[in-house]
């Protein structure tokens, strides 16, 4: 039977949740993400299977491990990966098929809301007799009737999309891998480019691998092409925004606020300026993140590893 490491740095109780689908019969061990490498290179040497949380890996554990039929990630993100190196030792690299994309989706939303509802300030003036301090009527909005931007209609960008249908909101969405007329019409988005979309959206959320495309896709240009009154809203990765010009946008009112998961740096230094801005709310990189994530997590990783073990391809593989 199969020889199965995760390396994590997961408490326990939330391993257990992903290592859980395995079968009774193969051989799965839970170890410290933090080994020291020769150690990790020691246990990994005959293994089968390896699963990451967090996505990275010692060139030495991977050249020591050359059995290995699949590295397998917890999370969607993969470029802190060394796909040169997987390529040349022959070693499949499969990510977690989108099944962290309902949490994203849903913090997506908790981003747009706060925002649009000023909830942070609210609930700071409730606490300090401020009790109506910000004039509602002025300064919060609905989704509702508004144009939203999808950048990047992948597994999550999708689950945004289904969730806007109940709002009644415009949706636009720019992918340079266009869904199918059929999709477009269940999701009942319109595919535009993405100055177009920039132009025409009141709010933009962006849902796209970081990769040598999309890093600083969103730069003073794009910026400068959106509405006056738009919001930002990053869950993907910091990179993705040119962080100085964002900074500089929300200042002097190109844009009017974004939500933000992720940062250039993370975590970010305490002076970093965009930390100063009032019109942005911050979550620290755990969009992804919730108690229910795990099992979902771990049912595709055993389904893909059982797979893989039975002579098919992986399925979301990513290519090196």
């Amino acid at each position: 039977m199969p020889k199965v490491i995760l390396f994590t740095s997961l408490v326990a109780e939330l391993a257990q949740q992903i290592v859980a689908p395995a079968p009774a019969d193969w051989d799965v061990a839970v170890l410290p993400h933090d080994l020291p490498e020769a150690e990790k290179a020691r246990q990994a040497a005959d293994a089968d299977f390896l699963i990451l949380f967090p996505s990275t890996l010692e060139e030495s554990v991977l050249r020591a491990a050359q059995g290995l039929k699949l590295v397998q990630l917890v999370s969607a993100g993969f470029e802190h990966m060394p796909l040169k190196l997987l390529s040349e030792l022959g070693i499949p690299l499969a990510n977690n098929g989108g099944t962290n994309s309902i949490d994203v989706a849903e913090h997506t939303f908790a981003l747009i809301l706060s925002v649009y509802r000023r909830l942070t300030e609210m609930d700071h003036n409730v606490r300090n007799q401020g009790w109506k301090d910000i004039d509602s009527g002025m300064t919060t909005f609905t989704i509702h009737g508004k144009t939203i931007g999808i950048v990047g209609l992948g597994h999550i960008g999708k689950e945004v999309a289904k969730r806007l249908v109940p709002f009644q909101a415009e949706v636009l969405y720019f992918d340079p891998f266009p869904v199918t007329a059929e999709e477009e019409r269940h999701l009942q988005v319109e595919r535009v480019s993405l100055e177009e979309l920039l132009e025409r959206s009141d709010i933009v959320t962006l849902h796209v691998p970081l990769n040598e495309h999309t890093r600083n896709l969103i730069g003073p240009a794009e910026l400068a092409r959106m509405k006056s009154s738009a919001i930002l809203v990053n869950t993907c990765r910091g990179p993705v925004v040119d962080e100085g010009a964002l900074t500089e946008a929300l200042n002097n009112g190109t844009i009017r606020a974004a939500g933000l998961d992720v940062l250039h740096d993370e975590p970010t230094a305490p002076d970093n300026p965009i930390l100063r801005l009032d019109n942005v709310i911050f979550s620290p990189h755990i969009a992804g993140v919730t108690y229910d994530t795990w099992q979902r997590r771990g049912k595709f990783i055993f389904e893909n590893l059982q797979g893989v073990w039975a002579g098919e391809e992986p399925l979301s593989r990513i290519r090196q």
